[in-house]
């Protein structure tokens, strides 16, 4: 059989070998460094045999491959650790992830001792270096086998699995775990580990399961990388937005008010307030969008005719039962049908059109508990959403300038190189999902697709992640801690008009059916707040941050002339505030950083004496006396262009 290598080489062999085995005929080092294998691009176990003509590829910890099945076989270390030391703990799943791997177990929570502790036991199993080996059970002696040992999560993955699915475990030593693999060939390998956390998890992620304990950890085949990564979650901590938020005093909850339902204290406040100008007054006086205002609830009859009631009404908060005499309403998960009919309340014709509708929109969405998290996951929340009706003509053009607009903002927030691009695709096999034909939709997303090839924008397709009337670009970010989010999303519409009967006059008197694009200029206000704690770790752009000025008297003394000084900032309309207690000015100087103000102005005798101001910033540390009027104009112009100036001073 011949097999074509990474670098385009052939090598013969005689009869089937294993890829381990083709490793180690290629480099001893190979296979000492080896942690799975790709035959022909798919992902396979080492102990995979090769028996036909094929490419292979050998895949090391440099490999996302290779390093994901080296956390995997760590997560099983860590599975055998738990056994040994809780025996009574039941296995539920154990996967690897980006930064390492976690593992669920139906047993008490853990502490960090008790974390500790099982890092112990792990280097011990990983230390005796027993040889992995998998084997294949049939289904019944499957179920039997886990039935036997007492786990009854195993006997519930196994009975869900298709009836002709081939059903692997993999064996360390005394241990066993069903598992698809790909592992090690032994515990030997595994060098530097970490187990980082401990959380709930409900078991399949559904709170109406039992909440498991969850232990995350990570895997290197170096010290010096896991540190690395280990300062690197320090950093993260620093970043959370769900801690730092707090901190800095921008939001916080309460459980009365209840789970998923922040409150926005005045600083984070500002901050909306300003984005939110910012935005209305592009779409307004730029970009051409009439501003709409709707209310926030209607009957499940408007819902029923845009299909939401049929397709996500497990998602809405619906008060009240459908009764007959009496109404069912229901708090809105979107602005679109209500747009609609503003749309409707006046015949358009062809000229008319693109009509563009913007508002603000406070939205609600009934999300799982499991699912909430700080600003980023929330049941109420502000968008600027966004809904054009325009002739089929000329759809592509304003998708365009749709795309534009949101890569326009993403510049000026500073975060355009922190996002991915999604064309979200229909699923055909589960079309009941959905509303319109397979021709609409893969019609559709080929416009979509053609777009993005146009512009040259790089993008991934992922299907299933469609809205059930339509395809979209969904402009994705990550968190602190990996997990990606939509931003911004731009949707292409050919189904809605029909549903609620929308049409515009063409040049020959006839009724036709306008196009409809569902957009966001920036999305959802607090996930992008959230955002940008934790893209700039507190310290705000200056035009965005909630006090941009500090005023900070050296003694009681200078207070009067301080006062003047905050007078003519707030005059100028920038964000001031005046710190006149009875401290030490170093202590005042210390507290400004640490509320991440971006400048502060220090006044004593000379200043006073000579009319000016002593400027301190996070951005060149001390910037020496400066008249006010100078000062003012320098941050103002900053304010004006939506500065994003680089942090040089230590703060």
């Amino acid at each position: 059989m011949k097999v074509t290598l990474k670098d385009g080489s052939v090598k013969e062999y005689g009869k089937p070998l294993a890829v381990i085995d083709i490793a180690a005929d290629l480099s001893e080092g190979l296979a000492r460094n080896a942690c799975a294998g790709e035959i022909d691009g798919k992902t396979v176990d080492l102990r995979t045999i090769v028996d036909r003509d094929c490419a292979v590829n050998i895949l090391t910890f440099n490999d996302k491959a290779g390093r994901a099945a080296y956390r995997h076989t760590a997560s099983h270390v860590l599975a055998e650790a738990v056994k040994r030391l809780y025996p009574d703990a039941k296995l539920a799943i154990g996967p690897s992830i980006d930064e390492g791997f976690y593992y669920d177990f139906d047993t008490p929570a853990f502490d960090r001792d008790a974390l500790d502790e099982l890092e112990k036991e792990m280097k011990k199993i990983i230390k005796e270096g027993a040889e992995i080996t998998r084997f294949t059970l049939p289904r019944e002696e499957a179920i039997k086998f886990m039935e036997d040992r007492g786990e009854p999560y195993k006997v519930e993955l196994i009975k869900d699995l298709p009836e002709d699915a081939e059903i692997s475990f993999y064996s360390q030593g005394g241990f066993t775990d069903l598992c698809a693999g790909p592992h090690l060939m032994s515990t030997k390998p595994l060098k530097a580990i970490k187990l980082v956390s401990s959380s709930g998890a409900y078991w399949r992620g559904s709170e109406k399961n039992k909440m498991l304990t969850r232990i995350y950890g990570t895997a290197y085949t170096k010290n010096a990388d896991l540190d690395a990564y280990l300062e690197h979650l320090e950093d993260i901590k620093k970043r959370d937005h769900n801690r730092l938020g707090r901190e800095m005093e921008l939001f916080t909850t309460v459980d009365v008010i209840g789970q998923g339902l922040p409150l926005l204290m005045p600083k984070g406040a500002k901050v909306i307030q300003t984005m939110q100008r910012w935005i209305e007054d592009l779409e307004d006086n730029e970009w051409g969008y009439l501003r709409t205002k709707t209310p926030l609830m209607a009957k499940s009859d408007l819902y029923k005719i845009s299909g939401h009631w049929d397709h996500y009404k497990e998602g809405m908060f619906v008060m009240g039962e459908e009764e007959e005499g009496k109404e069912c309403l229901a708090l809105r998960p979107m602005t679109c049908p209500f747009q609609y009919y503003v749309y409707k309340a006046a015949q358009h014709s062809y000229r008319d059109l693109p009509l563009r509708y913007g508002e603000t929109s406070t939205l609600f969405r009934n999300e799982d508990s499991g699912e909430m998290h700080g600003l980023t996951r929330v049941r109420q929340f502000t968008i600027s959403e966004g809904h054009l009706i325009v002739r089929p003509d000329q759809m592509v053009q304003e998708f365009k300038d749709c795309l534009a607009h949101a890569k326009y903002c993403l510049e000026v927030l500073g975060v355009e190189e922190d996002v991915t691009y999604r064309l979200s695709k229909w699923d055909p096999e589960n079309p009941d999902k959905y509303i319109g034909d397979a021709e609409t939709w893969n019609e559709t997303e080929a416009h979509i697709r053609s777009v993005l090839d146009e512009l040259g924008i790089d993008y991934y397709e992922g299907v299933g992640e469609a809205a059930f009337y339509g395809p979209k670009v969904d402009i994705q970010a990550k968190n602190v801690y990996g997990k990606e989010d939509t931003m911004i999303t731009i949707q292409w519409d050919a189904l809605l008009a029909e549903q609620f009967d929308m049409y515009y006059i063409d040049q020959n008197g006839n009724k036709v059916r306008p196009y409809i694009i569902h957009r966001t200029s920036m999305g959802c206000y607090e996930r992008t707040l959230a955002w940008l704690i934790e893209k700039y770790a507190g310290n705000f752009p200056t035009w965005l941050a909630p006090e941009q000025v500090r005023v900070l008297p050296i003694s009681e003394k200078y207070t009067e002339y301080a006062e003047e000084v905050l007078r003519e900032l707030k005059k100028n309309k920038i964000l001031a505030t005046l710190d006149n207690r009875s401290e030490k000015i170093g202590f005042k100087i210390r507290e400004t950083r640490l509320a991440h103000v971006p400048y502060m102005i220090i006044v004593g005798q000379k200043e006073q004496e000579e009319g000016v101001v002593s400027v301190r910033s996070r951005y060149l540390g001390d910037e020496g006396q400066k008249p006010l009027a100078a000062f003012i104009e320098e941050i103002t112009e900053e304010i004006k262009a939506k500065t994003i100036r680089k942090v040089e001073a230590a703060e």
